[in-house]
């Protein structure tokens, strides 16, 4: 292996890739607008609709309550909700979003009240619909205060002192310092992206590089010159792993200069129901996670460099590679569903114990033990996957595939 042919393929490479405007797009352009797209467009659109639906005053069936007149008076004047007349219909009126809520009424609820009676009303709503949702938390709050003052009445009227109809307050406050906010919110989100941009962003070299040469008919004139086979597809490989990680700075950055400037947007959408919470980011979290990725970024090029090599046109390639995005993809994915946890064995799993770790370094948290253990496994698999590479070219059956 010579140091010196390695390089000057890699230089060569790079140079061809440079040239090549679907590795710029891929490698550069993407990352530096996705994250500015994300964060930015598509906070404002979630914070002007989360805004927009909670000015809208919601139209809410009440189905029942004729004989209970001081209830119906107290849904009626809350100026948060439009109660609109009962309809037999009311399920599917709400299912296709005519109104939001309904509130079901039992009979004589007012008379078994003023008696003590517990009887249960029930509100109707659209779950996983935001606008429904919002008009049964109103109802929710309306019914409660109309329950306190109730009793309050009640006990009064026998001679009771009303503070014992609620003898205590309750609040709730957040101790969770900014940083664990953050790892909660988005700790799994950032990993997320910069893992599949890490993988995009290698993959059009990685098929330029031997699935290319093979269709512009240049595979064998690289073969004939006086480079040995491994030092032949470690420059190209390197060149690939420049891809990558390129890809991953760029996107590592693009994300901070994004989070700086839509910081304000992003504490109202994600921290409005959190009392003011907001979320910070620490920028050694995200070195960390430039580290955490990097063996992956070595992993995927080798692994992408493998698989194209048995392409024999571009096209192919593509259909070659195009489902390796679905399986980077849901280690990723199940990262981010609750109850998935680092452990001993989630840390020896690709792609997941990177998510997982990563996820924890942008809350603030260091398990040193999984840290060294995820990142030498990675270095494993990456060293491994480096090994089928440099194996594969060295055969001709694969380079020269009929």
């Amino acid at each position: 292996m010579s140091l010196r042919n390695i390089g000057v393929v890699y230089r060569k490479e790079l140079k061809d890739s440079l040239r090549d405007r679907r590795t710029v797009i891929s490698m550069v352009v993407v990352p530096i607008l996705l994250f500015p797209a994300l964060t930015m467009g598509m906070g404002y659109l979630g914070a002007k609709m989360m805004t927009e639906a909670k000015q809208e005053v919601p139209e809410v069936m009440v189905v029942g309550g004729n004989d209970s007149p001081r209830l119906m008076e107290a849904l009626k004047s809350n100026k948060k909700i439009n109660a609109v007349p009962a309809s037999d219909d009311y399920i599917a009126q709400i299912s296709n979003k005519k109104v939001r809520a309904a509130v079901i009424i039992p009979a004589n609820f007012d008379a078994a009240a003023e008696r003590g009676e517990g009887k249960t009303i029930v509100i109707d709503y659209y779950e996983g619909e935001v606008k429904s949702q919002l008009a049964e938390k109103t109802i929710e709050d309306s019914l409660t205060d109309y329950r306190e003052k109730l009793a309050r009445q009640l006990v009064a009227a026998r001679g009771v002192p009303g503070q014992l109809a609620k003898p205590f307050e309750t609040d709730d406050e957040n101790v969770a310092p900014p940083e664990k906010v953050a790892g909660s919110s988005l700790g799994g989100l950032i990993p997320y992206f910069v893992i599949i941009l890490a993988l995009t962003g290698a993959m059009y070299p990685a098929m330029d590089l031997t699935a290319g040469e093979k269709e512009r008919g240049t595979m064998e004139t690289i073969l004939t010159s006086p480079v040995a086979r491994t030092d032949l597809v470690l420059g190209k490989f390197f060149m690939v792993l420049t891809a990558s990680m390129a890809t991953a700075i760029l996107s590592l950055s693009s994300m901070g200069v994004s989070f700086l400037f839509a910081k304000n947007t992003l504490d109202r959408l994600l921290s409005d129901e959190a009392h003011g919470v907001h979320f910070s980011i620490d920028p050694s979290a995200v070195l960390a996670v430039f580290v955490m990725i990097l063996p992956l970024s070595v992993l995927f090029s080798a692994v992408l460099l493998a698989i194209a090599l048995f392409a024999k046109s571009f096209r192919e390639a593509q259909t070659y590679l195009s489902p390796l995005t679905i399986i980077v993809i849901m280690p990723a994915i199940i990262a981010l569903l609750p109850g998935i946890e680092l452990n001993s064995r989630t840390a020896l799993i690709p792609i997941l114990s990177t998510t997982l770790v990563c996820k924890e370094l942008v809350g603030g948290s260091h398990p040193w033990g999984f840290i060294t253990l995820i990142f030498f496994a990675s270095c494993l698999y990456a060293s491994i996957a480096i090994g089928v590479a440099v194996s594969l070219f060295n055969r001709e059956s694969v380079l020269f595939r009929a």
